[in-house]
């Protein structure tokens, strides 16, 4: 058994357990039974725990303990808290496994990061609760009042949250958008270094690759916080910029292109958990939905942007309009962007309170871990490869949103192809065919409350049916299942649509739908990876990325020459038909799925 297979199986000892006794016993526990019911059914991230419950919501100084149950600040966490803990440091990018084991060996245990205080629970519900009570060590420091904490960025005001997502937004969408500008140089830079279109693909190509080792970035945040990220990664992505700009051959600019990609994703990768920072759970919707837009527009406005760059200038003012809005990025960042990560603020809070009363004692739950940048960093590489290897599910499902990004990557070359020939369309015209795709992910980005009021009512049903209120995995499968069916449907349009005597409106529609059909396909299965494989959420995730990104990197190399010799129609034909064998295993995982995780390595059972 590996050692995975221990954290997986074995469930650490959370420590004594202690019944309360007293009025203020009683009050501690029902504040840490009210918490991990509210954070179970609604939150996600264990920095994210709202204490709305609390009055108190000021700043005060935390202090040690007494022998008094009656003065002693007691904080409990039941194996589902726990759990969610598991679940949502994992999608942050890190995991708090190695806590646990910590705890396992020494007796401690982990502590919600919101101290806060309740009504004490009467009759059997209090009975219940102390069952399942652990005894938490006094000085581990926590958000004193919550969220209303002056040093929790949730208390920012909300201009300064609304400032800070803006910022890592652009930055996403500078990212993405240098991937696809990129392909409107080709006709000059091919002329200047005497290259081939196929030698020139190369550099989009390695900048994807580049992009696909981003989510091996992540367990970085554990030990130094996401904004010394931010800053390094922007700094690398200015500096292999330059190469690009300055370049003389075209080797320069793919080795320059794959460096550039690597730098820029360590900024999407830890960048994600910037919204759950500073919006807790029932207020986040509108600044996750602005903030996933941002990653998938910058791609469909790539082309518009680079033509209208190479019609009215040279190829190198691709690289210098990007240099320069990164440079303006790298200095907003470092001017207005704070640490938000909330493991990390937590840290530097514990470190002020030694040094300020000069006892040890006070620490913070990272300050528990006991692995290594190397051991963190060795299991973010190791794990990815093992569900590729072991689960089923998520291959197929990474297969198919591989599909998916590769064949938008494909179309960068297709679309230039096929309008320009049939429609005579010039460099930015071009760009502007992929305003179809751009418009469904708007449109398929507003519908997210729709999906979330579907999902609710699956839950309703279910607690109807069986009296458990829970959600399953399975529940975030009916976008991809509904988008299934447009994926396929564009496909078919598109492609024989692209003939000269039909309007060039019909085939960038089919494109549209096909880009909606993505847009659900990508939100479904990225939200089933993360709740079907909590405790390897960020490692399931990491195996997504690998796969498309290794997609996305192959198939414009060999997409020219396939719509040149199967033509344009059979050629987007041939792709729809690939989708088209995929269509049913989001159905057949919605159906089956929890009996397929009943046999899982690493997905959840229950």
């Amino acid at each position: 058994m590996t050692v995975i297979d221990d954290e997986k199986d074995t469930q650490p000892d959370f420590g004594p357990t202690t019944i309360p006794n007293t009025a203020a016993e009683l009050s501690d526990l029902e504040t840490a039974t009210t918490n991990e019911q509210e954070n179970s059914s609604s939150s996600t991230d264990p920095e994210k725990r709202s204490s709305s419950s609390n009055d108190g919501g000021g700043f005060a100084p935390i202090r040690p303990g007494t022998t008094t149950s009656l003065n002693t600040r007691q904080r409990r966490l039941s194996i589902e808290t726990i759990d969610t803990l598991r679940r949502e440091r994992s999608n942050n990018g890190w995991g708090c496994d190695d806590m646990e084991e910590d705890a396992a060996g020494t007796g401690g245990v982990i502590a919600p990061y919101n101290h806060s205080s309740s009504n004490p629970p009467d009759g059997a519900a209090a009975e219940a609760a102390a069952a399942e009570a652990v005894v938490h060590d006094p000085f581990e420091v926590g958000w004193e009042g919550g969220d209303s904490d002056p040093l929790c960025p949730r208390s920012f005001p909300e201009w300064r949250k609304w400032m800070i997502i803006g910022i890592t937004s652009v930055g996403s969408f500078c990212v993405t958008n240098a991937s696809a500008s990129y392909t409107a140089t080709y006709a000059q830079m091919n002329e200047e270094f005497h290259a081939s279109r196929l030698v020139a693909t190369l550099g989009l190509s390695t900048f994807v690759l580049g992009i696909a080792l981003g989510p091996f970035w992540s367990p970085l945040a554990e030990f130094y916080g996401r904004r010394p990220i931010y800053l390094c990664s922007f700094a690398g992505f200015i500096l292999w910029l330059i190469p690009s700009a300055v370049s003389q051959n075209i080797e320069t600019m793919i080795i320059a292109r794959f460096f550039q990609g690597l730098a820029g994703s360590a900024f999407l990768s830890v960048s994600g958990g910037t919204v759950g920072d500073l919006f807790t759970r029932d207020t986040m919707l509108a600044p996750m939905a602005i903030f996933a837009l941002a990653p998938f527009v910058g791609p469909s406005t790539g082309p518009l942007v680079g033509g209208l760059i190479n019609t009215y200038t040279g190829w190198r003012w691709t690289h210098y309009v990007l240099l320069i809005w990164a440079s303006v990025l790298l200095v907003s960042i470092a001017l207005l962007v704070p640490e938000t990560y909330h493991p990390v603020l937590l840290k530097k809070k514990a470190q002020k309170l030694r040094k300020e009363t000069g006892d040890d004692r006070w620490r913070a739950p990272i300050e528990k871990s006991t692995k290594s940048v190397s051991k963190t960093v060795a299991y973010s590489l190791l794990r990815p490869f093992q569900i590729l290897i072991f689960e089923p599910m998520a291959v197929v499902l990474n297969i198919y949103s591989a599909v998916l990004l590769g064949l938008l990557y494909l179309f960068f070359g297709a679309f230039p192809l096929i309008f320009r020939t049939n429609y005579g369309f010039n460099l930015w015209q071009v760009g502007l065919t992929f305003m179809g795709l751009l418009v469904a992910m708007i449109i398929a980005c507003l519908s997210t409350p729709l999906w979330t009021k579907l999902r609710h009512g699956m839950v309703a049903k279910r607690h109807k049916e069986t009296g458990v209120l829970r959600d399953e995995p399975e529940d975030q499968l009916p976008p991809v299942i509904f988008g299934a069916p447009l994926i396929t449907g564009g496909l078919f349009w598109f492609g024989f649509t692209t003939y000269p005597e039909v309007h060039w409106i019909v085939p960038i529609i089919g494109s549209g739908v096909f880009g909606l059909g993505m847009s659900f396909a990508f939100t479904g299965i990225f939200t089933f990876l993360v709740d079907a494989y909590p405790r390897y959420a960020a490692s399931a995730l990491a195996s997504n990325a690998l796969v498309r990104c290794t997609f996305a990197a192959a198939f414009p190399l060999f997409g020219m020459q396939m719509y040149e010799a199967l033509g344009f129609q059979w050629a987007t034909g041939l792709v729809a038909f690939v989708t088209l064998v995929l269509m049913p295993f989001p159905y057949i995982f919605f159906r089956y799925g929890k009996k397929i995780r009943a046999r899982s390595r690493y997905a959840t059972t229950t």
